[in-house]
């Protein structure tokens, strides 16, 4: 027979209560404990890109790549004078040629037939030139003979006039007589004097007429040198010492008037010209400083112009190269281009970050002593160049800073460096 013992569910109650609260007291203080707790500081593998805050000259400079062109004054394209077609290539690209160089040859029915034309409007001119001259002279000739007609007659009437003169005086011939006499010597005069004029008028018309006439002939000859040019030009020639780039067209080929036949360059004489972001183009000017890297070498230059444009989101600028180009330069070649902007005097700066850019706040982190963690900072950045920017506060000489891109850890203020 059991014996109730109430005792002892009295302790096993109390003993369940005790525990129970001692276990909600345990989850309350690990609970506090854990809220409490910082985060782990996440670490960051991979090889990291650092740099040291140092203090002294900075070069800026911008990069851009680009490509080496031929000067403008060093190009020749060959457009076509006339409607023609293509009957003869004799020139591929990539060879040299000459002034003189026969590229290609063109026919032209039409331009034959109007050379020829030409030609027999230059000797229809020519012969009424002729014509004109000497029916002329014919009728000068005639001029001059009435005119010394006259003059002979007045001479001979004056004389008259003299000897009735005399008659008179003598009282042999009345003065009737002598009037008549005076009156005609004084007509004759009067008339050779007109007679004289209208041979001068004379002249001076025949130089005129013979004027027009030789205009006439000049405008055939320029005609006719027109179409002799047009004629010349079907037999398509360099025209410059240079090597051919670009042959365009295909026997058998009809071009019309002003199209390019053909382009010629004189590979020597290049230029670079680069494509720079837009957001670093604002500080170039002509006349700077730049070098050109052809990957075979590098060539100094100047800045010669800068494109007013963006296109693309770049500004193309122009580099004159002032240095002989190295083996292997020729056009299209692809280059690498750097220009110096200024030098900026007793500044501190730091490699250029990833996602760096001029007059802004940027978030780096900084390595601590020791260089195990690195804690970010917030850092006032002013000029930059291709590889360095100016650092104008939140960092000091000696310090170093990671340049790598840390967008992956924005979340955090410090990280572990492994």
């Amino acid at each position: 027979m059991d014996i109730a013992r109430p005792d002892l569910k009295k302790k096993k109650r109390t003993r369940a209560i005790l525990f129970g609260g001692l276990a909600v007291i345990a989850v309350a203080v690990i609970t506090v404990f854990l809220t409490r707790l910082k985060p782990a500081v996440p670490t960051v593998d991979g090889p990291l890109f650092t740099d040291v805050v140092k203090r002294g000259p900075l070069l800026r400079q911008v990069r851009g790549p680009g490509t080496l062109v031929p000067r403008e004054d060093r190009i020749r394209l060959i457009p076509a004078q006339t409607e023609a077609t293509v009957i003869r290539i004799r020139v591929l690209p990539g060879a040299i040629v000459h002034p003189d160089t026969v590229i290609m040859d063109l026919v032209d029915p039409a331009t034959q037939q109007q050379m020829m034309d030409a030609q027999l409007a230059l000797q229809a001119a020519q012969a009424d030139l002729q014509n004109t001259r000497a029916k002329l002279q014919s009728d000068l000739m005639t001029q001059r003979a009435g005119a010394a007609t006259v003059s002979s007659d007045q001479k001979q009437a004056q004389l008259q006039a003299q000897t009735d003169k005399s008659l008179l005086d003598l009282g042999v011939i009345s003065g009737l007589k002598y009037n008549e006499s005076r009156g005609k010597a004084d007509e004759l005069g009067i008339r050779n004097d007109i007679e004289r004029k209208r041979l001068e008028l004379n002249q001076q018309a025949i130089s005129t007429q013979v004027a027009v006439q030789q205009a006439k002939v000049q405008q055939a000859q320029a005609l006719l040198g027109l179409k002799q040019k047009q004629q010349d030009a079907l037999s398509v020639r360099a025209g410059i010492e240079g090597v051919l780039v670009d042959l365009p067209h295909q026997v058998g080929e009809h071009v019309a008037i002003g199209t390019t036949l053909a382009k010629v360059v004189q590979p020597d004489q290049l230029k670079a010209s680069l494509k720079i972001a837009e957001t670093q183009a604002r500080d170039i000017t002509i006349g700077q400083p730049a070098s050109v890297d052809t990957h075979n070498g590098v060539i100094q230059g100047h800045v010669s112009r800068v494109d007013p444009a963006v296109q693309n989101g770049t500004v193309t600028v122009d580099v004159s190269l002032d240095g002989a180009l190295p083996q292997g330069a020729r056009p299209d070649l692809s280059v690498d281009g750097t220009i110096d902007l200024d030098h900026l005097t007793d500044v501190l700066y730091v490699g250029r970050p990833a996602n760096g850019n001029e007059n802004s706040t940027l978030s780096l982190f900084k390595l601590e002593q020791g260089g195990k963690t690195a804690v970010r900072v917030p850092v006032q950045v002013g000029r930059a160049s291709v590889n360095s920017i100016q650092v104008i506060s939140g960092l000091q000489q000696g310090d170093t800073v990671i340049l790598s891109d840390m967008s992956k850890w924005d979340s955090t203020d410090r990280v572990r460096v492994e």
